[in-house]
């Protein structure tokens, strides 16, 4: 009985023993991570290089990762929006290391630290502006494409059109038109037509195209997103979001200039300094001037830049952040064709035109300014460890004076023998020369309250964001009529043939000829334009929204979002009268499960999103005679969307693959009694598929396909869009593809090249019972060549390689770029 005990006691000691053993032959790793104003690094990355084993920080920035194996390892950390550091340590039988860090997005290295080029240059994993708190992309339910800023930086990007062919399933519409209002470029995203209006999750106005020079990453954010962001600024399809470059800690900087094609030249600066000893208080600021003509007879754009940018932590609980953008931009628009809508069209592509890409039909003296600036100030202030409070102010203003241009089809209506009215084109078209003059400034303030939690009930995480938000929007007005300003014709028809007097017009001058301008003048202009009444008109919107998310986890793999918003829509209209002032209110839900089978690598997803779009009442007689204010419910769209997001080798495999389905099923539409009812519905479906990869150390790829499939479902009978795909959906199938290659060793080191393209299948950019007008499919390719070093950095870029004509647009034909050389040349200090 001794001899049973005395074994069983033995092997007991044994096995407490080998445990003990083996938890000693172990290590610790832990540490705080903190961003470079002091504030913790919430979720950034850690991870052990060699052990593929890894953690990520606390609310508090802290870390720890227990039971390694002893030996040599490489410890990297990263987080989104800043530069990825590495430290080689040594961990030792029993040792609890302690590693701390201060990430920046200086250029400078800490001591025994490595900044490599082996790594997933182009990825960002995580985001605090697609949910309003921060949420790794592969545990969100939601689809965003982020575009970094060392992918603007290595394709020489100069301008926020080129910055978005990075990003699957957005096309662009129309080039910026500078025109009150809505004169930022547009772009097609899931079928529906989007413009830039958000810097840092907050509204930002512009009449011009946003400068790239403070741009930190712009983000792509997919699908109707009325429940976080409300309605007055983003579509059904999506918003865009520019995240703009913040202070760090440390000296430094860039400057570089970029000349290239059509005089070319441009400059940028970008500067960071702490402004006292305790460096607390951290000063940026980036600026650019930009100069360019178009490629065409005609045109040109001139821009000053400039956004500082200051933070200031008063101590570990509270700070401050305020970033402004000030942006003056002069230039003729691009030209852009309307086609006829009310009749039958006479030209049904690009072959059947005859248009001459090279003509702009317009003059440097007919320009716009469109100056803008947006304020932002944010307060931070760390209730507890679970709880932060967020208080942001934003005011943005965006103008527009100066002259304003368009050609649009003139009617052309038949004889009883079906000769044209204008006599000797049996082929071709005529078009009109329009202008005006606009004088406007729309000018908004938004004020929110966030409340962001992240904390526990029982077993179960909860991170939460609830908030309130009120938005108002300006605008006043001056803008004059339109005037026509000569005739344009396109067709075969030779020129003794195509005269004023054919078309009988009495002043010649109106008739514009191959190489004659006519009056373009803006004493020419303001002439014609004298007779033109001037609109004026002020208008004004308040919105009061209240929101909270929660994002709640099952297990640790599986977790559910859960949204609600409140909108209080609030209009005048034209202040001088009540006739067009309503007030709706509207809520909009947002669900999503995510579930990954492998944690922090693999995730499936599900959503269901919703938008929605404040509707005026209509004042209408019906064919009974009666007349009537029709008024309606807010406008409602709602997505259904499931794929999968992957995360793997490493971070050097960032993809993720989808399908949406998103209707509109209450737009408003005519009923056959006259009358206005909400019976109308939209169908947008799709597929889009994004990948990132380091698949070799210092070869780097970004790539993405789209299709879309868009249908008006229903309509009144015989609408003229009715059973066709919607103008503003652009083309089908879309697809980028960036990669590029960087020499990390050798003769050749610091040597790299970079090829890639867009490539867009045919577009109707009109569609409608008249006809159909079909753009082209086309592929651009792209290439670079460049040298980097710790200092410098020299690329030489050539756009459209094979200098292919081609053509975007929405109901217009709007001519793109040609073969287009660049070289950069970057200088860090």
């Amino acid at each position: 009985m001794k001899a049973r005990l005395s074994l069983k006691a033995l092997s007991f000691c044994l096995i407490f023993f080998t445990a003990v053993t083996s938890f000693a032959q172990t290590a610790t790793v832990k540490g705080k991570i903190i961003f470079n104003n002091n504030e913790p690094a919430q979720q950034a990355s850690i991870e052990l290089k060699g052990a593929q084993i890894g953690a990520m920080t606390d609310n508090q920035g802290s870390y720890e990762i227990k039971n390694v194996k002893p030996g040599n390892y490489t410890l990297r950390v990263s987080a989104v929006g800043f530069a990825s550091k590495e430290k080689n340590i040594t961990l030792k039988a029993g040792e609890e290391l302690v590693e701390n860090f201060s990430i920046s997005t200086s250029t400078e290295e800490l001591s025994e630290v490595i900044v490599t080029d082996s790594k997933n240059t182009f990825a960002r994993k995580t985001s605090t502006v697609v949910s309003k708190m921060p949420l790794k992309d592969i545990e969100n339910p939601q689809v965003y494409n982020v575009i970094s800023s060392e992918l603007l930086k290595e394709q020489v990007i100069t301008n926020f059109d080129d910055a978005l062919k990075n990003a699957p399933g957005i096309d662009k519409l129309w080039e910026s038109t500078g025109r009150a209002g809505d004169g930022a470029g547009y772009f097609s995203l899931r079928g529906f037509a989007v413009q830039p209006t958000m810097v840092n999750g907050l509204p930002s106005l512009t009449n011009g195209s946003p400068d790239p020079a403070n741009i930190e990453s712009i983000e792509v954010i997919k699908g109707p997103s009325g429940t976080l962001f409300g309605s007055s600024l983003i579509s059904y399809g999506g918003l865009i979001n520019v995240n703009t470059k913040k202070p760090f800690q440390g000296t430094g900087g860039n400057i570089s200039y970029t000349g290239g094609t059509f005089g070319l030249n441009r400059v940028t600066l970008d500067y960071n300094t702490p402004l006292n000893a305790e460096k607390n208080v951290l000063f940026r600021v980036n600026a650019a001037y930009h100069s360019e003509n178009s490629f065409q007879d005609a045109g040109f754009k001139r821009s000053v830049f400039i956004a500082p940018s200051l933070s200031y932590t008063v101590n570990d609980k509270l700070s401050f952040t305020i970033n402004t953008e000030f942006y003056n931009g002069k230039s003729t628009n691009q030209t852009m064709l309307f086609l006829d809508r009310g009749q039958d069209l006479l030209v049904h592509n690009m072959d059947e035109l005859h248009y001459d890409k090279n003509r702009s039909y317009t003059s440097n003296d007919l320009y716009i300014e469109t100056p803008s600036y947006n304020l932002q100030g944010q307060m931070n202030y760390k209730i507890s460890d679970t709880w932060t409070s967020q208080t942001v102010l934003s005011r943005t203003s965006a103008k527009s004076d100066g002259y304003y241009s368009y050609l649009y089809e003139m009617t052309q209506a038949k004889n009883p023998d079906g000769t044209l009215v204008f006599a000797g084109l049996e082929e071709g078209i005529v078009l009109g020369r329009y202008l005006s003059k606009q004088n406007a400034e729309t000018y908004g303030t938004d004020i929110q309250q966030n409340f962001i939690g992240d904390f526990k009930i029982g077993n179960f995480r909860n991170r939460i964001v609830a908030g309130l938000d009120y938005f108002n929007n300006n605008s006043v007005s001056n803008n004059s009529g339109y005037a026509l300003n000569g005739l344009v014709y396109m067709g075969n028809a030779s020129e003794t043939n195509v005269n004023a007097t054919v078309y009988k017009i009495t002043d010649p001058r109106f008739f514009i000829k191959n190489g004659d301008n006519g009056v373009l003048s803006q004493a020419g202009t303001d002439a014609l334009l004298a007779g033109s009444p001037v609109s004026s008109y002020k208008t004004k919107q308040e919105v009061y929204s209240a929101y909270v998310s929660d994002v709640f986890n099952i297990t640790p793999a599986l977790s559910a979002m859960a949204s609600i918003r409140a909108d209080r829509f609030i209009t005048e209209g034209d202040i001088t009268t009540k006739s067009d002032d309503f007030n709706q209110t509207a809520f909009s839900p947002k669900f999503g499960l995510v579930y990954q089978p492998i944690l922090n690598k693999v995730s499936v997803f599900a959503n269901y999103m919703n938008g929605f779009t404040n509707v005026a009442p209509v004042t209408a007689t019906n064919i009974n005679n009666v007349t009537k204010v029709n008024t309606f419910e807010p406008e409602h769209a709602n997505q259904f969307e499931f794929g999968t997001k992957l995360n793997l080798l490493g971070d050097n495999l960032v993809a993720s693959l989808s399908y949406y389905d998103i209707k509109v099923d209450n737009t408003v539409i005519e009923s056959a009694l006259g009358d206005y009812i909400q019976d109308g519905q939209q169908e947008n479906k799709g597929f889009e598929a994004s990948i990132t990869a380091n698949p070799i150390p210092g070869f780097n790829i970004i790539a993405g396909y789209s299709y879309n499939d868009s249908k008006l479902q229903k309509a009144t009978p015989g609408n003229e869009f009715l059973g066709r795909r919607p103008e503003s959906a652009g083309p089908r199938n879309l697809a980028n593809l960036w990669a590029s290659y960087k020499f990390l060793a050798g003769e050749l080191k610091g040597f790299g090249l970079g090829f890639g393209g867009n490539y867009g299948s045919e577009n109707a950019t009109f569609n409608r019972t008249v006809g159909v007008f079909t753009l082209p499919e086309y592929t651009v390719l792209n290439a670079s060549l460049f040298y980097s070093s710790e200092a410098f950095t020299v690329t030489m870029k050539l756009d459209n390689l094979t200098d292919k004509e081609y053509y975007k647009g929405w109901s217009t034909i709007n001519p793109q770029r040609p073969r287009v050389f660049a070289i950069g040349i970057n200088y860090n200090f």
